[in-house]
């Protein structure tokens, strides 16, 4: 259940390699690139990598839509490449009657540097690295219900590298990490307790989320991925006083999500302050890993 595939090499190097793309999120063309890719590295930076070079992979309507469309996607890719010090050297492009952009990416990694999300242990503590509420602002933008200042805030979040946060979670010993994406929090974070063995406890009021993402729930503004999450949580989460709507928003469908990582109580305040210095939307301690038997989620308050 890892995020990225791991090849080693030799005794002190391996690459790391992972696949990502979708259709746009946001009507900005150059936005959607930047946030593709930052989403594409995602899962490099959550296993601990140094994303290297990139592929581009590229759906597009030519015939529907004109290229400058294409060329603005493709520069706010390789402009968040820029910012994350990878190299894109190459790509393939087809026709198709909608439009997709993303990356296969290579990083290196050190074979015993390797952060799993299999490794969270009873004790430590969850910290998420970004707010939750990108799947719901998302499809208000697209049923025209979001505002400008909606707009502006979710592509800011979506198109932020998660590559500051890595390199905090590297500098501290840490159990586990994930980031959090299509199966959104709770979602990613089953994934985690289900390969460790583990439960965990989270509590709603620690957990970051856009304001905005509220009152669009209440709306029934919410994506049909996210639906499908909740449902395949049934049986692995425990509700205690947890309403629908806040329900789904911890089930909520992530795009370029942040990092979910398991850490030491002792380490937890080191990791805290690495992640303000390099200034992390969110750095929130949002649980603990239990020993619940079976594991559970238990959602509080």
């Amino acid at each position: 259940m890892d995020d990225a595939a791991v090849f080693q090499l030799r005794e002190d190097l391996a690459l790391v390699q992972t696949v990502d793309f979708f259709t746009p999120v946001v009507d900005d063309p150059c936005s959607f690139g930047a946030i593709a890719v930052a989403n594409a590295l995602s899962d490099v930076y959550a296993m601990g990598g140094d994303p290297l070079t990139a592929l581009n992979i590229v759906a597009f309507p030519s015939r529907r839509l004109p290229l400058e469309i294409l060329v603005r996607i493709l520069k706010g890719g390789a402009e968040k490449a820029e910012e994350a010090g990878v190299c894109i050297v190459g790509g393939h492009t087809i026709d198709d009657p909608e439009p997709k952009y993303g990356l296969a990416v290579t990083g290196l990694i050190h074979p015993k540097r390797v952060v799993t999300n299999r490794g969270a242990k009873a004790g430590a503590l969850l910290v998420l690295t970004k707010p939750l509420g990108v799947g719901i602002m998302t499809t208000a933008i697209k049923r025209k219900r979001a505002s400008p200042e909606v707009i502006s805030k979710v592509t800011e979040v979506m198109a932020a590298l998660n590559k500051g946060a890595a390199e905090a979670m590297l500098e501290v010993e840490v159990d586990a990490c994930t980031d959090v994406t299509g199966f959104g929090l709770l979602g990613h974070l089953w994934e985690m307790t289900n390969a460790s063995g583990v439960g965990a406890t989270v509590r709603l009021k620690e957990i970051p989320v856009m304001a905005e993402t509220w009152e669009l729930a209440k709306e029934g503004i919410v994506p049909g991925g996210s639906y499908a999450n909740h449902q395949f949580l049934e049986g692995k989460v425990i509700w205690e006083d947890i309403s629908q709507e806040e329900q789904l928003v911890l089930s909520d469908a992530q795009t370029s999500g942040g990092l979910l990582i398991a850490v030491r109580p002792e380490c937890s305040e080191d990791l805290l302050q690495r992640l303000r210095e390099r200034k992390a939307l969110a750095a929130a301690v949002i649980g603990e890993i239990t020993t619940d038997d079976p594991p559970h989620i238990r959602v509080r308050r």
